[in-house]
């Protein structure tokens, strides 16, 4: 017979495969983000959320603005009922400084949700995402699945500064869903990718939900990088769709605590700060 270990395989591997320091980090990446500045004057990085509904697109920016405040923030709506999209307009977010007069030169977008629906339905979802990376849809449009936004629509951007356009397209996935996604959501995620990668836009994603994924890593979110669980999900969903490991990154939303938790914040700062410095590669490219 097997041994106990055998047969109870433990869920946590020695090392991480990010090294994290849950105990300076935060302040770190907290002053790089507050810090930081594109090259050029009057120039503001732009972040699209997209992926499918009830992944937490919303409760990551409500999540990002309460990193920001020091206190836990609701500017986006969400949706307890994940069987539809609560965001149905497109949405630009800024974060405020603590001076209250100036906002952080970067900005978060976000997108109605996608929905396993027809193919025509997710066609023209992906058309409507080309569009806004192109910085081609203003804020408030209401997203129509029958039909991609129209040149006439008083929404539509027909000169987009380089400050409307994406630098960062940010794939957020619900980790406890990510390894059973439907194969016609996988296909449109993939559609999309293809879309920004045509564009030269670079391409990360976010597992969100990571506590209920993971029973390791609800017990402690330090956890969150020596998970086997989780790492196998992240190498499964990246086998699939084609973002790299190390361009997947786990978050823990604030969606139930009303207080700040360090763990919580230091790893949305992280991943704040590896997405801003991604968009800022892809900013600075683009001048030279």
């Amino acid at each position: 017979m097997g041994s106990s270990s055998s047969r109870n395989p433990r869920p946590l591997i020695k090392e991480p495969w990010v090294q994290i320091n849950w105990g300076g980090d935060r302040e770190n990446d907290l002053q790089f983000i507050r810090n930081y500045k594109p090259r050029a004057d009057n120039q503001q990085l732009r972040i699209l959320l997209h992926g499918p509904v009830g992944a937490g697109k919303s409760s990551f920016v409500n999540s990002v603005c309460s990193l920001f405040q020091g206190r836990v923030c609701t500017s986006a709506m969400v949706n307890n009922d994940v069987g539809d999209s609560c965001t149905k307009k497109f949405s630009t977010y800024r974060f405020e400084k603590d001076d209250g007069q100036n906002f952080y030169p970067f900005v978060i977008s976000d997108m109605i949700g996608l929905d396993n629906t027809s193919r025509r339905n997710r066609n023209i979802h992906v058309k409507d995402i080309k569009e806004a990376m192109k910085g081609r849809i203003k804020d408030g449009y209401t997203f129509n699945p029958e039909c991609k936004i129209l040149k006439e629509d008083r929404h539509f951007n027909n000169s987009p500064t380089q400050s409307e356009t994406v630098h960062v397209l940010v794939c957020v996935i619900d980790a406890t869903t990510a390894t059973e996604l439907n194969p016609e959501v996988v296909e449109t995620i993939k559609d999309i990718r293809d879309e920004a990668a045509n564009l030269g836009i670079p391409q990360v994603a976010i597992f969100t939900k990571i506590d209920k994924a993971c029973p390791k890593t609800k017990q402690d979110v330090k956890d969150v990088y020596r998970s086997k669980l989780l790492r196998s999900k992240i190498k499964r969903f990246s086998k699939k769709v084609g973002i790299p490991v190390s361009c997947i990154f786990p978050v823990k939303n604030y969606t139930e605590e009303i207080k700040l938790t360090n763990d919580i914040d230091v790893l949305l700062l992280s991943t704040m700060r590896r997405i801003i410095n991604i968009g800022d590669d892809f900013l600075n490219k683009r001048k030279d």
